[in-house]
């Protein structure tokens, strides 16, 4: 099953799909569960993790409501989504500069999945605001 399928097949999306935001909706999907395993792979480090756990919990959270909100189609809501989507993209630097710190395989991976998030909400912003 795909998001992107899903979204695509909302009655008040069909050809007015919009690519970017559902590659962006997929990617902070992963993102989310990308993060939430980093903090807690960082939470059995025997290292002070703390703010990476915090930077890295707050990422998910913020990417869980990015997808949820970025998914719902009806009525569009876009002023709101490109907020949230700013949000994410900020929340997803933040974790990337403390996953930067960290010499582990957990922390390298969670960083260049928020990479991959941050660029697809930075297109999907950019779309957004074109389209308008």
């Amino acid at each position: 099953m795909s998001i992107k399928a899903m979204i695509q097949d909302h009655p008040q999306v069909g050809a007015d799909y919009n690519e970017q935001l559902g590659e962006a909706v997929k990617h902070a999907m992963y993102c989310a569960a990308i993060c939430n395993s980093c903090a807690d792979a960082c939470s059995a480090e025997d290292m002070d993790t703390a703010a990476c756990i915090r930077a890295c919990s707050d990422c998910s959270d913020i990417c869980t409501a990015t997808y949820r909100v970025a998914s719902r189609r009806t009525s569009g809501n876009v002023g709101i989504i490109e907020s949230m989507l700013r949000t994410c993209i900020a929340a997803c630097e933040a974790c990337i500069e403390e996953c930067k710190k960290h010499d582990n395989d957990h922390c390298r991976r969670c960083a260049k999945m928020c990479r991959e998030c941050a660029d697809d909400c930075l297109k999907a912003l950019n779309g957004l605001s074109q389209a308008a």
